[in-house]
């Protein structure tokens, strides 16, 4: 079954073709820095290894680009559209409707549509995924799998808000989780590089979008981001944690509109308000060279992370590992010797040549003498999605 797998983030498009269940990769590639001149194209495949910059406009636009090269000249790895058998598509918000992977349907569209006011840098991208892979491959079945899913296991201690209980029974406003196909994916490699069941471990998803879980016995127990993927951490656009009441502020105090808010507080603030750049390697350029406000927002970024990692360890009793994934956490050696430095009281010691060395490979960089196992795994979402879309659609 031939299964071409599409990933939509708020600034990028992961995809990848494969052929299941053997799990062969046919083609891969990636869309980086949407919206912009100098956004980044990579196609790969047998006969063909293409990186190159150029502007794109749109989620839209770079998926059309996509299908091209797959199909068409000599980059082509399918002979027609016909040649897939299923599109497994990332959708951010399930809310409450959805709890597992599940075949596209136009009512399915709609409640991802409905959804978009809780994620809406990520399911409006995912519904044009959506839209636009059943235009361009009719035969296909589209599946949708939900980020959401992973963090059913929440218990309601930790997934209720001390908000009035109408709220949560009539309005669903509750935590729900993100990330949680990458989270599912690195907790499971965890746990069998750990050779145990049992086992505390923080997953820590850094990317434009940045979240954190802790996983117990290889489920979900708690989780940084909420009822949207707004809070926690410190994004490449989005602030993470803040006061509600900022917002009030703003808007009854300082004459503020309330959709100027919405849209500062989504696109123009995390590293991008502190810094004015959403890309890490950028700021970690910028603080190398003496730039002030960089240095101080990956010393902000670290102080988060460096929260949740000791609030999760007192929930859970305890760790056995922590764990760097997604693009800043693969391979920004710089935030990750920030995380873990003055965390020996945890049993937390990096080992700081191996946390320098590079590989596309699960590698372990915590000292002989850590107690906790610091591991850096590379995430395969677009894996797991095939896996789940597979599953589903052989049934």
């Amino acid at each position: 079954m031939k299964i071409l797998i599409l990933n939509s983030g708020s600034s990028s498009i992961k995809y990848k073709l494969m052929q299941m269940p053997s799990e062969t990769v046919i083609c891969e590639g990636l869309i980086e820095r949407i919206g912009s001149a100098d956004a980044v194209f990579r196609y790969s495949s047998k006969n063909a290894d293409i990186s190159e910059s150029r502007k794109i406009s749109s989620h839209n636009e770079g998926l059309e680009l996509i299908v091209r090269y797959l199909a068409e000249g000599e980059t082509a790895v399918i002979r027609n559209v016909k040649d897939i058998d299923a599109v497994g598509h990332r959708v951010v918000h399930g809310g409450n409707a959805f709890t597992d992977t599940t075949l596209i349907t136009e009512a399915v569209k709609s409640k991802v549509k409905e959804l978009s006011n809780l994620a809406p840098l990520h399911n409006p991208h995912n519904l044009e995924g959506i839209n636009l892979a059943e235009k361009l491959f009719p035969s296909a079945k589209q599946v949708a799998v939900f980020d959401t899913a992973f963090h059913q296991s929440i218990p309601p201690k930790s997934k209720k808000y001390a908000l009035p209980k109408q709220w949560s029974s009539e309005y669903g406003i509750e935590v729900y989780g993100f990330h949680g196909t990458s989270h599912k994916y690195v907790a499971a490699k965890a746990n069998e590089y750990l050779r145990k069941d049992q086992t505390r471990i923080v997953t820590i998803h850094l990317g434009n979008g940045c979240s954190m879980t802790a996983v117990q016995d290889g489920k979900s127990v708690e989780h940084s981001m909420g009822f949207t993927p707004s809070n926690g951490l410190i994004m490449g656009t989005r602030s993470g944690d803040i006061d509600p009441f900022i917002i009030f502020h703003l808007v009854f105090n300082l004459g503020y509109e309330l959709e100027s808010v919405r849209h500062q507080l989504l696109k123009e603030s995390g590293m991008k308000g502190l810094t004015g750049y959403t890309d890490l390697r950028d700021i970690q350029r910028e603080a190398a060279d003496g730039k002030q406000e960089c240095t101080l927002a990956l010393e902000m970024n670290a102080h988060r992370i460096k929260k949740y990692v000791g609030s999760y360890a007192a929930i859970m009793n305890g760790l056995d590992a922590i764990v760097f994934t997604a693009g800043i956490g693969e391979n920004s050696a710089v935030l990750r010797e920030l995380v873990c430095r003055d965390m020996q009281f945890l049993g937390i010691e990096l080992d700081q040549a191996k946390n320098t060395q590079r590989s596309v490979d699960l590698r372990e960089i915590s000292s002989a003498h850590s107690r906790v196992k610091v591991l850096v795994i590379p995430t395969d979402e677009e894996l797991e999605i095939a896996t789940q879309t597979y599953k589903l659609c052989k049934e």
